[in-house]
């Protein structure tokens, strides 16, 4: 191994992306409280004017779908005229109808149960083909890469200053990014650190990059990665007055990387939010996270991503894969046959196992779905480490 640089971006909740998340996921959230059966698949476009859910959703529940979108466009920062967007006075435009049948039928009675195994975690198939990647690394506390811990953190600590008043001219759309350099596989500096922040319309350039390093960066980046060499590029283009769904269209499920692991692993493709988690895009993903940052908290590897296979309609994954990237002084097979003891990977019992028709989904919808130990949610929990012990004995 030799030097080598990695880049991880994030982006904050007023990112017109993140925000059409955060309203498809804000949706979900209401459905499930009053109905956790629900199917719900809810997609969201925000762009000047605008906001557009569409999707398939089959449920019992009674939801103000306008209502809900309205609130969660304005507590998002985008409540007056002067940011470009409001969500007092925007469009809001739902299609809505319900999920299809011929999926439907696969999903609330898997191939297994069809076929006469009577288990109750056979009872939901999965909800779509695919394959969903989990990964964890001992490179923070979390167990989640650098580059993409910096980069939240940082995006995070955007939404704080604005919402704080400590820096009262940033407006809710910014982003940010870490370049991180390795030598032999360890972190050794911090290179590159960008971070863009929109901003009212009479701060001066030289104000942003001032307070920016000041109350953002230096607070943020550990002082001991950062030398007289490391690079920062504070709204380098010059100016970030116009944002969110005006200066860009927002789409759900464009930011799948910065959902996961800024890049660091692999990536099956399917976004999460505005699903219920018999969608395995979501589960899956959560699930294959719950293993692989066991697998690194048991020590059994330095690093690990784990692969989940479905088909349509099919309770038992075609396929479970663990890589530790030579860290581990057992071979991938015996760990993934420990997997296999441990966890049950049937979409049923994963919902189970991780509470996912209670988990609040909203405050995931930006910041990442991965590392979130602060939320509470049950997949970055490390209480199957002394099975895995056992089990690979």
């Amino acid at each position: 191994m030799s030097k080598r640089l990695f880049t991880s971006e994030s982006v904050t909740h007023g990112h017109p992306d993140k925000l059409c998340d955060r309203v498809s996921d804000a949706i979900l959230d209401a459905i499930l409280e009053q109905d956790k059966n629900a199917h719900v698949a809810c997609e969201t476009t925000a762009t000047t004017g605008i906001v557009h859910v569409m999707g398939e959703i089959t449920t019992t529940a009674d939801v103000d779908f306008e209502a809900i979108i309205r609130k969660v466009v304005c507590d998002t920062g985008y409540d007056n005229d002067e940011c470009g967007f409001n969500g007092n006075t925007c469009v809001v435009d739902v299609a809505l109808d319900k999920q299809s049948p011929d999926i439907a039928m696969g999903v609330n009675n898997s191939y297994e149960l069809k076929d006469g195994e009577e288990d109750v975690n056979n009872q939901n198939g999965a909800g779509d083909q695919g394959m969903m990647f989990g990964y964890a690394c001992d490179e923070t506390d979390e167990l989640m890469p650098l580059p993409v811990s910096l980069a939240h953190k940082l995006s995070y600590k955007l939404k704080e200053v604005r919402e704080n008043g400590t820096l009262s001219y940033l407006r809710p759309d910014g982003k940010s990014q870490v370049t991180v350099e390795y030598d032999n596989d360890k972190v050794v500096r911090v290179d590159t650190v960008v971070v863009s922040t929109q901003h009212d319309e009479d701060v001066t350039l030289e104000q942003i990059r001032a307070d920016i390093l000041d109350y953002v960066i230096k607070p943020i980046v550990p002082q001991e990665l950062l030398d007289e060499n490391t690079k920062y590029y504070i709204n380098p283009t010059g100016r970030f007055v116009i944002g969110g769904p005006v200066g860009d269209s927002g789409l759900t499920g464009r930011k799948i990387i910065v959902d996961t692991y800024g890049g660091y692993s692999r990536h099956g493709g399917g976004a999460f939010s505005g699903k219920d988690p018999t969608k395995v895009d979501r589960s899956a993903a959560y699930f294959a996270r719950y293993i692989a940052k066991n697998i690194v908290a048991a020590k059994l590897a330095k690093k690990c991503e784990v692969q989940l296979a479905y088909a349509i309609g099919v309770a038992a994954p075609v396929s479970v894969m663990v890589e530790t990237f030579g860290t581990s002084s057992y071979t991938d097979e015996q760990l993934a046959n420990a997997v296999n003891k441990v966890f049950d990977c049937r979409p049923t019992a994963i919902i189970r196992e991780l509470k996912l028709t209670d988990t609040k989904y909203y405050e995931l919808a930006a910041y990442g779905h991965m590392g979130r130990e602060e939320l509470g949610v049950r997949w970055e929990d490390t209480d199957k480490v002394d099975a895995l012990l056992c089990a690979v004995k």
